[in-house]
């Protein structure tokens, strides 16, 4: 794959650092990354890994955009308001770099089509705000060997982790086996969220699947990383795999 002069310099500062390079630049344009939720986390998640010229970007999600959104789904403008958001994400997307292919997937996630949602992708993001979702993510994920950058928040704090147990990483029915009891994880609507933490943790998604597609760096398989904004803290926490965890066995 060669890039024409205008991407030589569009992705110039990627193609400089070490870790990346030219072959680095190549495999993010031959990428697919799916994306299930195109809000908080998406937003950010998406448009980074747009700019940094990941080839397609699949974008699911069935929600409309209301202006609630809007403190913190920068993905989306004003105008988009009452627009579905698969179509404001796609045509946002575009914007910032046409040559990444944009697949809008105006789908309800569910049991029957999550695996044909997430095939071919080689890294899935979750950004729901959803128990379920996520553990049917998960599931699909396990099962096409798949890895998951998941990501979560609520208030002023937020956390982040690699699911990957093909490669001997934990996934996210052995952390999280269980729904929360009533009320232990309130929805933003509910609770509240700082708009701009979800810039941050969308922010690393985005690092997290350009790490795992270039090959750079240590990614957080069997961690993560909590991120206090009210404090400015982060710290990390070991994960291990659950034996006889119901999904991926471990």
């Amino acid at each position: 794959m060669s890039f024409s002069d205008e991407e030589l310099e569009r992705y110039a500062r990627h193609i400089v650092l070490r870790e990346v390079g030219g072959t680095g630049q190549r495999k993010l344009s031959a990428a697919t990354v799916a994306v299930v939720g195109a809000g908080g986390l998406g937003s950010p998640a998406l448009m980074y890994l747009a700019a940094a010229g990941v080839g397609r970007l699949r974008v699911i999600d069935d929600d409309t955009v209301s202006l609630s959104n809007l403190q913190r789904q920068v993905l989306h403008r004003t105008e988009a308001v009452g627009r579905k958001k698969t179509a404001s994400a796609g045509e946002t997307l575009q914007t910032i770099n046409p040559h990444v292919v944009v697949e809008e997937m105006d789908l309800r996630l569910g049991e029957d089509n999550v695996g044909d949602l997430l095939a071919g992708a080689d890294v899935v993001l979750d950004g729901s705000d959803s128990f379920a979702t996520r553990s049917l993510v998960n599931r699909a994920c396990v099962e096409a060997s798949q890895p998951l950058v998941s990501a979560a928040m609520s208030q002023w704090e937020g956390q982040i982790s690699l699911f990957d147990p093909a490669r001997g990483g934990p996934c996210y029915t052995c952390i999280f086996p269980t729904p929360p009891a009533p009320g232990q994880a309130p929805s933003c609507a509910e609770a509240g969220i700082m708009g701009a933490l979800a810039g941050v943790m969308g922010s690393m998604m985005a690092g997290e699947t350009i790490k795992w597609i270039v090959g750079a760096g240590q990614p957080l398989r069997g961690e993560m990383l909590i991120y206090d904004a009210l404090w400015g803290e982060t710290r990390k926490i070991g994960l291990k795999r659950r034996e006889g965890c119901a999904v991926c066995g471990g």
